[in-house]
């Protein structure tokens, strides 16, 4: 039998669609090829092998997950092509049939895509797809990498127990896992010791951390806190009811830990959000905002809202609106509903017209950029330290204060990395960030 061809010496480029989990997830199963000898191709270049890592959180996410497959394989010609991620566990059928495929792996299989690359390459079998039950995704895979970019994603949970009418996350990722606190620990260290400044801590439900450990997720933070070398963390999304109010203090009374905040709120109704079987209500929402308000007033607080659930008349719709309006959050990130199978939502009567929930989106968007807008004109002409990162083939270089404003200055390729005292200026073009000045580039 003639032995599986080795990795080394080839070249592979991947794609990552969906959320910064699966951004980290994607870094790490690159270093995993990097250490079996597989070069990330340069621009330009053909890949000898494609790894496409998808999302499935909703039916747009499905079809770009598609057309970037499509894509890949038309710029490879020839490239052994990998699907894994969401999409790929929940659909690995549909996968396996898209034309050039020819490896599907599932939740359970994604840790191993070095060892299944060898096993197939070559084999000439047709499309090979190895995917796990539902009952039988209970690995957590570790990942804390940066890829390309300055911060580094440190993965400290996966999977989720919250069954939401809505989600296929939880068929898709399994239940609810982690890492332990010494285990997360010494990957920042690590980190550390590479040049790491900033660490978003990600995940799909982090605020359950703790699962599988018996451990609170607040004394991970802790635990972190105390990582000499880095400079600040991030908490991702997380659950208005497990941001508890110790979570918040602990924020407010770090150097490390950086206020802003990320909560899910998904309607501003409490009736849509019993029909989306979420585990809180308006009530808890705003007092979680008033909390992180009182002991942070200038955090970065992110909302994420869903329009046209099944369910949501016009009325509920605004008195969503309505409560948003009212809260004193800084940003949304609005999605539409969307119809996906096997879910709950599916039960419920009334459905939304898509040109309802087109108009529904483009008014909370607005409403979005007119709360941004106030946040940045409220910090118009202040001096605050900015992590500057370089991106290849732009002027410019972009940053976060520590308080997330995305914030743009001249180019200095020496400063990549580095913390530096900026003074804010106006708005860019596009809303989404600020035109910065360097006050000093030899101070953090």
């Amino acid at each position: 039998m003639t032995p599986p061809p080795p990795l080394e010496g080839r070249t592979a480029a991947y794609f990552t669609l969906g959320c910064k989990l699966n951004f980290a997830e994607t870094s790490t199963l690159a270093a995993e090829l990097a250490r079996a000898g597989v070069r990330t191709v340069r621009s330009g270049e053909r890949a000898d092998i494609c790894v496409v890592n998808t999302c499935t959180v909703t039916d747009v996410a499905d079809r770009k997950c598609r057309q970037a497959i499509h894509r890949l394989v038309r710029q490879h010609p020839g490239a052994y092509v990998v699907v894994t991620g969401c999409y790929a566990q929940l659909s690995a059928d549909a996968v396996s049939h898209i034309e050039g495929v020819d490896l599907v792996l599932g939740a359970e299989q994604k840790g191993q895509l070095a060892d299944y690359l060898i096993r197939s390459l070559g084999a000439n079998d047709g499309v090979a797809t190895h995917t796990s039950p539902l009952r039988d995704i209970r690995t957590f895979a570790p990942s804390c990498a940066r890829g390309e970019r300055t911060r580094y994603f440190l993965k400290v949970q996966d999977g989720c127990d919250y069954y939401c009418t809505y989600c296929t996350i939880p068929m898709a990722r399994g239940r609810s896992r982690n890492g332990s606190i010494r285990l997360l620990t010494d990957q920042v260290r690590m980190a550390a010791d590479r040049g790491g400044r900033e660490v978003v801590l990600t995940g799909v439900n982090i605020g359950d951390y703790g699962r599988t450990t018996g451990e609170r997720f607040i004394d991970l933070l802790q635990s972190l806190d105390r990582v000499e070398g880095i400079a600040r963390y991030r908490i991702s999304s997380i659950e208005p009811d497990l941001l508890t109010p110790d979570i918040i203090e602990f924020v407010a009374g770090s150097q490390r830990f950086m206020p802003h905040f990320h909560l899910p709120l998904q309607s501003g109704s409490d009736e849509v959000l019993r029909l989306m079987r979420r585990r809180y209500d308006t009530r808890l929402f705003a007092n979680r905002v008033r909390a992180i308000r009182r002991l942070l007033p200038d955090a970065f607080i992110g909302v994420d809202v869903i329009v046209g659930m099944r369910g949501e008349t016009d009325d509920l719709f605004r008195r969503s609106r309505d409560f948003i309006a009212d809260m004193d959050i800084t940003r949304l990130h609005v999605f539409s509903y969307s119809e996906r199978p096997g879910t709950a939502a599916l039960r419920i009567a009334h459905s939304v017209a898509p040109d309802d929930k087109h108009e529904r989106s483009r008014q909370l968007i607005a409403l979005s950029d007119r709360k941004l807008q106030a946040f940045h004109d409220r910090h118009r002409g202040h001096t605050l330290p900015v992590l500057l990162e370089r991106s290849a083939g732009r002027a410019s270089m972009q940053g976060f204060t520590p308080n997330y404003i995305r914030v743009v200055v001249p180019r200095h390729d020496e400063l990549d990395n580095r913390i530096v005292p900026v003074r804010l200026g106006t708005t860019t073009d596009d809303g989404a960030a600020v035109r910065g000045e360097i006050v000093s580039a030899n101070s953090e």
